[in-house]
C-alpha cells in the first residue's frame, strides 16, 4: 500500500475505461475515492468494486458540462470526507470524425463543452479545496499535442485542457498545489472498442505504434496514480504522453 496516497480524492469519468482504472488503483492505494460519472449506475458498480476489494468510495452522479452539478458533486465529496487531497479529471467525450468544414457549430460546442469547459468547471471548484498541498491530473489525450486528421474539436478541446493544466500550474504552485495532464494514445477503453467495433482501426493503431500494442486502461490511470503521489512532488506543468512510443 502507498502511504502518501492515504488521503481523499475524486476521479471524473470513473464508471468505465482510465476513470475506473484510476479510482481502483488510489483506493488500492488507501484513498478513499470519491466515484464521479454521468451514469449512475456505473459509477456505483465502480465503488462496490472498491468496496468489495475493503476500500472506501462514494459514487456521484455528475455531469461536467453544467456547473451546478460540479458545484454539486465537489460538495458532496467533502462532506462525505471533510476535504479533498487530489483529483483527477478524466470524464470526456469522443467527437465524430470529419474535416472543419463539415462540423457543424453545435457539434463543435458540445464536444468542447464537454472536454474542455468541463474541465475548467472541475478545476474551478477542486482548486481552492486544494491549496496548501494537493495535485490535479488532468486526462487529455495525444491529441492534445499534435493533430488527428478528421477530429478538429476533440483536438481544440484536448489542447485547450493541455493549456488549462499549465496555466493552474503556474497560478497555484506558490499555493502548493500541482497541476499534470496524462495524454495518452489509443486506449483499449470500452468507448475506443466500440468506436472501433467493424473496423480495422485497433489493427492500424497496433501498426504505428513502436511498443506494438495499445495500451490498458490500468496504464494510464498508473501515470495518473503517481503524479498524484507524493513521489512526484517536484512535478508539475507536464503533459505527459502514456503512448507506446508514438511521440517519439
Amino acid at each position: 500500500m502507498n502511504d502518501d496516497l492515504r488521503k481523499v480524492g475524486l476521479v471524473t469519468g470513473a464508471g468505465s475505461g482510465i476513470g475506473r482504472a484510476a479510482a481502483l488503483r488510489f483506493a488500492r492505494d488507501g484513498a478513499a475515492v470519491a466515484v464521479l460519472d454521468i451514469d449512475a449506475s456505473t459509477a456505483a458498480e465502480t465503488a462496490e468494486m472498491i468496496r468489495k476489494d475493503g476500500g472506501e468510495a462514494l459514487a456521484v452522479t455528475v455531469d461536467i458540462a453544467e456547473e451546478a452539478s460540479v458545484r454539486a458533486a465537489v460538495e458532496r465529496t467533502v462532506a462525505a470526507y471533510g476535504g479533498l487531497d487530489f483529483a483527477v479529471n478524466n470524464a470526456g467525450m469522443a467527437s465524430h470524425h470529419r474535416r472543419l468544414d463539415q462540423l457543424t457549430l453545435d457539434e463543435f460546442e458540445r464536444v468542447t463543452r464537454v472536454n474542455l469547459s468541463g474541465t475548467f468547471l472541475c478545476m474551478k471548484y477542486e482548486l481552492p479545496l486544494l491549496e496548501g498541498g494537493g495535485a490535479i491530473v488532468n486526462i487529455a489525450s495525444n491529441g492534445g499535442l499534435y493533430a488527428i486528421p478528421a477530429a478538429p474539436a476533440y483536438v481544440a478541446a484536448k489542447h485547450g485542457v493541455v493549456g488549462l493544466t499549465k496555466t493552474a500550474a503556474v497560478d497555484y504552485a506558490a499555493a502548493g498545489v500541482r497541476v499534470n495532464a496524462v495524454c495518452p494514445g489509443p486506449t483499449l477503453t470500452p468507448g475506443f472498442e466500440g468506436v472501433a467495433a467493424g473496423t480495422d482501426m485497433i489493427a492500424a493503431q497496433t501498426a504505428i505504434t513502436p511498443l506494438g500494442r495499445l495500451a490498458a486502461p490500468e496504464e494510464a490511470a498508473a501515470a495518473a496514480v503517481w503524479l498524484c503521489s507524493d513521489a512526484a512532488s517536484y512535478v508539475t506543468g507536464i503533459a505527459m504522453s502514456v503512448d507506446g512510443g508514438r511521440r517519439a
